[in-house]
């Protein structure tokens, strides 16, 4: 297999460009498809413009082997509002920072009334993603060219279903930016000039809950948590979101994709942390019909999962987010898993998906409508097989983590299960606890403790002569000065002053 993986590869290569060198002019220069006649001054709206026409350039054998992707829709010639600052958003907008992530170019906005937004283009570049020594090489070709596995107007559908689902979302719009819009005349800019953007809040919309006292990026969230046991995230929030990652096919969920609500304190005292999702082009992604993309999508890149009736490697769709749900989902239940799962099953009728599929333009509603549909109905009706999956991925291997405070872990084993709890290294009343749990024997394998700072207590005891050395315990005490208690023997428990591991750490999130 490997051998007809690089032949194919190379086979790709001849098609992408034969010279082995990066096409320089690889994009669409004007997305109108009349871009010889001169726009008019006063135009309001385009018609006939396209998302990126060179996806489609290509023939048979090339799709057959490569994959013909979204192809189609990128070269759907669709209309759109003229981008104008003064316009855009009632009282105009003022310009900020050039940010982006890896791919895209964007533009931070301030609204008149001093909202956030931000304008990023449609189509993607990934060079920046590239080591510096293949820049220069057909590899760039292949990369650009997958960005065609992503539908250009997948994010139009997210707003509605978020919506009917209960999760924060923002609402893009789509508008064309013209060639000689004054705002984007620097180099920085220049993917702007001539084609498709979408213009959005920057931070996700939530109208029926409580204005947050603060919104931070992934990096601060998990700072914040670690640092205070005040600090919680909203556990059931985030579960509703990444079942709704899952059923819309988006597995694209790195730090970099998330914000954080931090709301005010609770009677408890507890500051709940809620998640507002964001960047949503991955939905509908589609890669493995073609012979190179399924053998990426399946064997080398198995996290690229392609959306369809079926849920396709659900546990690899969702491993870019595996670090934040292994902490932050690890007080929850397969009831509650289930429970989600039906909720979500009850706010999704096919009234709600057909109204978010008919926000595709009209030439890509006939070309991807009814399967996008079909589809969503199908995930749908498996949204509790999906949550039992990733329940049961999740309880294999918790991890349930300290603060930098001082606090006492609790290990109770039983002939079938084994209880962990966390408290306030002041006591052992109620009012210190900050986690409990009972992990089942026959779910859990391996239980991961991390102290992190403070001088911390872990603590073990077997009440059941029948009480299994599983699940194993794993335990990372951190920086201060920890000590661990075994009352009756410490079979299957691991004890280690270093930090843990940090791998896979959520806390990389790219420039905005």
């Amino acid at each position: 297999m490997r051998t007809f993986f690089l032949n194919a590869g190379a086979l790709a290569t001849l098609l992408l460009g034969g010279a082995g060198c990066v096409r320089q002019q690889f994009f669409q220069p004007d997305a109108r498809l009349d871009a010889a006649a001169p726009l008019p001054a006063a135009a309001d709206s385009v018609r006939r413009v396209t998302a990126g026409r060179q996806y489609a350039r290509h023939g048979g054998l090339y799709n057959a082997l490569v994959g013909r992707h979204h192809r189609p829709s990128w070269a759907a010639p669709v209309s759109a509002p003229v981008f104008a600052m003064s316009t855009a958003k009632p009282g105009g907008l003022q310009a900020g920072k050039v940010g982006g992530g890896f791919n895209s170019t964007s533009l931070n906005l301030t609204g008149a009334d001093g909202r956030a937004y931000v304008i990023r283009t449609v189509d993607k570049d990934p060079i920046r993603a590239t080591p510096m020594a293949v820049r220069g090489t057909f590899l760039v070709n292949v990369l650009r060219d997958n960005v065609s596995s992503t539908n250009p107007y997948a994010a139009l559908l997210v707003p509605p279903m978020a919506r009917a689902a209960g999760v924060p979302h923002s609402s893009p719009q789509l508008f064309y930016v013209r060639p000689d819009d004054p705002t984007f005349q620097t180099d920085s800019l220049g993917h702007f000039r001539g084609q498709l953007a979408y213009l959005e809040e920057k931070v996700a919309q939530a109208p029926q809950l409580p204005t947050p006292a603060a919104v931070v990026n992934s990096t601060k969230a998990f700072g914040s948590v670690f640092d205070s046991p005040a600090r919680r995230f909203d556990q059931p929030a985030l579960l509703r979101a990444r079942l709704l990652d899952a059923w819309l096919g988006d597995w694209d969920r790195h730090a970099g994709q998330w914000s954080w609500a931090v709301d005010a304190p609770t009677a408890g005292g507890f500051a709940p942390i809620r998640p507002l999702p964001k960047d949503r082009d991955m939905v509908i992604y589609r890669l493995d019909d073609g012979v190179l993309g399924w053998l990426i999508g399946h064997v080398a890149i198995r996290h690229w999962v392609s959306f369809g009736p079926r849920y396709k490697s659900p546990v690899a769709q969702l491993s870019n987010g595996e670090y934040l749900d292994r902490r932050a989902l690890n007080q929850l239940t397969r009831a509650d898993f289930q429970a989600t799962a039906r909720d979500l099953q009850r706010r999704l009728p096919d009234s709600v998906l057909q109204r978010a599929v008919r926000r595709l333009p009209p030439a890509v509603y006939a070309l991807e409508g009814p399967r996008t549909l079909a589809a969503f109905q199908a995930r749908r009706d498996h949204l509790p097989a999906l949550a039992e999956t990733f329940y049961r991925n999740l309880a294999r291997q918790p991890r349930i983590a300290g603060t930098n405070q001082a606090e006492r872990f609790e290990i109770h084993r039983y002939a079938d299960s084994t209880v962990v709890a966390v408290y306030r290294a002041a006591g052992t009343d109620r009012g210190s606890l900050l986690y409990q749990r009972a992990f089942l024997a026959k779910e859990t394998r391996r239980i991961q403790l991390e102290g992190l700072g403070g001088d911390d207590v872990f603590m073990e005891e077997n009440h059941s002569s029948k009480a299994q050395a599983r699940p194993r315990i794993r335990i990372y005490g951190g920086v201060g000065t920890d000590e661990f208690r075994a009352a009756t023997g410490h079979a299957g428990i691991r004890f280690a002053q270093e930090a843990a591991p940090a791998k896979g750490a959520f806390d990389k999130v790219p420039e905005e």
